[in-house]
């Protein structure tokens, strides 16, 4: 069969990239054409986006990039109508997945999408769009299950959190890390994106020179030119370290992490974890009008408590961290944020959610 895949952030490149490396074992005939990055490109197929000409994080960052975002809509729909697949497979990215899934539903393609759009967030309104344009929706946080069934009356299949079955994988991987370390680390996840990076390595970086008994790494992501990441290494102090977020993890004593999927990723690599997030002061105060959430970190959000400090806006200052940062490397503290994190490894369970979906998915 014809798979036609889109993800539009480094993490939809990740779980596509397993999703089709799962549905190639079910059908040995499969053909992929998908949106998405070089873990996707790494499985096989034909690309025709690569994640690093479509992210766009915040109200205001949408807005100054709106036209490019209307003419990846109509190349998207064009290429699909050539391309004729069997299946549409959305993974995440709900702004541009949902415009698309409702055009292509019109024409008669079938929709699948993993990843459940975060209505429970924001844009509750958008399960009438669910309802009318996905065949299929495949999600992944234990609670979602429950919430669409109740309070929507929509059957949905709950598959698992990707993460659990990627990192029990990595985490018996030893792999070779590029540094010598002699000090205990503390890693620094600022994100994938150009502008939120921009926005969190000043604040992340004045931190460093309080902390002399740890060696400071930045998370760092190869899409991304290395050059542009210069700016941040003048201080001996930080070193960095490209696509190696989980070898980075799997040796860190702490992390200050930037609010995404990373914040979940740290929490089951087990390390201790500061979540900070600033974005322009109008996508700030637009999704504080909209967002009707306690938390922003998964870890908080899964377990409906705080279990990991949140530095958000003008709380996320070199103050602050320094402050949070000392009191998590207390022992005491490492040893309750573990404790923490051992219900959530249990709360999310222990599915090969790729293959579980991809069995979905070429089943129907």
């Amino acid at each position: 069969m014809k798979y036609y895949i889109i993800a539009g952030e480094a993490s939809g490149d990740l779980h596509g990239s397993k999703i089709m490396e799962s549905i190639k074992k079910l059908d040995k005939k499969a053909k992929f054409r998908f949106w998405g990055g070089e873990k996707m490109k790494g499985i096989g197929g034909e690309i025709v986006k690569h994640i690093n000409q479509l992210s766009f994080m915040g109200f205001w960052e949408v807005l100054k990039n709106i036209f490019t975002i209307f003419k990846n809509i109509s190349l998207c729909k064009r290429d699909i109508n050539t391309y004729q697949p069997d299946k549409i497979v959305y993974i995440d990215y709900p702004g541009f997945n949902m415009v698309i899934a409702k055009w292509a539903k019109k024409i008669g393609f079938q929709n699948h999408f993993y990843i459940s759009p975060q209505i429970w967030a924001w844009k509750e309104s958008r399960i009438k769009k669910i309802k009318r344009d996905i065949d299929y929706l495949y999600v992944i946080l234990p609670f979602e299950k429950e919430y669409y069934q109740k309070k929507h009356n929509l059957d949905v299949y709950y598959v698992g959190h990707p993460l659990v079955e990627i990192i029990n994988k990595e985490k018996k991987n030893t792999d070779l890390f590029p540094f010598t370390l002699t000090k205990p680390v503390i890693a620094l996840l600022p994100g994938s994106r150009k502008q939120e990076i921009k926005k969190m390595m000043p604040v992340y970086k004045s931190v460093v020179n309080h902390f002399n008994n740890y060696e400071f790494i930045i998370a760092g992501v190869s899409n991304i030119n290395k050059d542009w990441y210069n700016q941040f290494l003048k201080e001996d102090k930080i070193k960095i370290v490209y696509d190696n977020t989980y070898n980075l993890l799997k040796r860190s004593t702490a992390a200050i992490v930037t609010s995404g999927t990373a914040t979940l990723e740290t929490a089951l690599f087990d390390v201790p974890q500061i979540v900070c997030y600033k974005s322009s002061l109008f996508s700030y105060l637009v999704g504080k009008l909209f967002i009707k959430l306690k938390f922003i970190s998964l870890v908080n959000i899964i377990m409906d408590k705080e279990v990991v400090k949140e530095l958000i806006q003008k709380d996320c200052s070199k103050r602050n961290i320094v402050y949070e940062l000392s009191q998590l490397l207390k022992n005491e503290n490492i040893l309750r944020v573990k404790k923490e994190y051992e219900i959530l490894r249990n709360k999310l369970g222990k599915e090969e959610t790729s293959l579980k979906v991809a069995k979905l998915i070429t089943k129907v």
